[in-house]
């Protein structure tokens, strides 16, 4: 009955190059019946170009994501709620969730395209939790250089008590609102923040504001699944954008030279059917000093406001319960690896 229920229409893998069809897309119409196609590196859209071609051609499109609704419940979206899934969730954060979606193979490639290629760079590290991808970045960086901010310290007091981090600051911190200067960073990463942002093109903004004159940002997040199942389980629990998504936010916050990049676990063999927690690594470069030229208007969500303890409870254990799903998903994507011969269709 489980391999029913997750077995989707698209059975997609990652592709190293693709030369765009005649229709302008990234992908040909007959990528998405279900065949397989070889691995891809890093996708980008817009005017911009293919990694790691030499040969570069424009394309427009570049998810292989379903159309995402523009309004759904999302229960565990909103600060409020992350911060209390998280004051239960930061216990065995490491233990169990990082297995299934974050494994150190991916975040060293997923900050691959982060060039963090000195010690001497500044870098501040948003939604950084228990410091699982700041150990990635204190690899490449001076951890004195590094900053980790989180909206909850029982995930940071975590963070604090890696050796590797001990010299790291450590604040707490709204994505949305970021506690530094312009034009004050080298470099600014995010993963796994995203998803939790009521409103990612004011993240992305911020992103863009702290950096410096030809800073780079690195933001890691979901992709948003094509499986009917499991698009509702995601709609539910928390914000998986799409490709095009991503690529959008980046352009519009006035960042150049963005560029996608696809990441998963190994045993997915690069199905993205369910929806990656950890699925794409997106870079955009800030071209000019000073603030974004996008303008907002006020916060999506204002935290000092009082909630309905039964609607706050009520959406905590729905969004609770839509999160498990995605704990059972990478066990049975990694049962499928184990028992289907390599080199076949999962």
């Amino acid at each position: 009955m489980a391999s029913a229920m997750l077995n989707g229409a698209e059975n997609l893998t990652l592709i190293r190059a693709i030369a765009p069809n005649p229709k302008g897309l990234g992908f040909h119409a007959s990528d998405f019946s279900g065949k397989h196609f070889p691995k891809l590196t890093s996708v980008s859209c817009g005017k911009l170009s293919m990694r790691p071609m030499k040969s570069r051609s424009p394309i427009t499109k570049c998810s292989v994501s379903a159309p995402r609704p523009a309004s759904q419940p999302r229960f565990i979206q909103h600060k409020k709620e992350a911060f209390w899934f998280y004051r239960f969730l930061s216990i065995v954060y490491d233990h169990v969730i990082n297995p299934g979606h974050w494994t150190e193979d991916m975040r060293d490639d997923a900050l691959e395209p982060a060039d963090l290629y000195t010690r001497n760079l500044t870098v501040v590290d948003v939604g950084g939790g228990t410091g699982f991808t700041t150990l990635g970045i204190v690899k490449h960086v001076d951890a004195k250089n590094v900053t980790i901010l989180d909206q909850s310290p029982h995930q940071l007091e975590k963070a604090k008590q890696k050796e590797p981090l001990k010299d790291c600051k450590i604040i707490e911190g709204d994505a949305e609102d970021l506690p530094f200067p312009t034009d004050f960073v080298d470099r600014y990463v995010s993963a796994g923040s995203i998803e939790y942002w009521p409103d990612p093109q004011r993240g992305i903004r911020e992103a863009y504001r702290v950096l410096r004159l030809g800073g780079k940002a690195c933001l890691i997040g979901p992709v948003y699944p094509t499986f009917w199942l499991s698009r509702f389980f995601a709609d539910v629990w928390m914000l998986f954008p799409t490709e095009e998504e991503y690529i959008d936010w980046f352009q519009k916050a006035g960042f150049k030279d963005v560029q996608l990049k696809r990441i998963g676990p190994k045993w997915y063999r690069g199905v993205r059917r369910h929806g990656l927690i950890m699925g794409c690594s997106v870079t955009g470069i800030k071209p000019a000093s000073g603030d974004s030229p996008l303008q907002l208007g006020p916060k999506a969500e204002d935290v000092s406001e009082p909630v309905n303890p039964f609607v706050f409870f009520s959406r905590f254990i729905l969004g609770a319960l839509a999160a498990t799903y995605y704990v059972l998903v990478p066990i049975y994507m990694w049962i499928k690896d184990l028992i289907t011969p390599k080199g076949q269709p999962i």
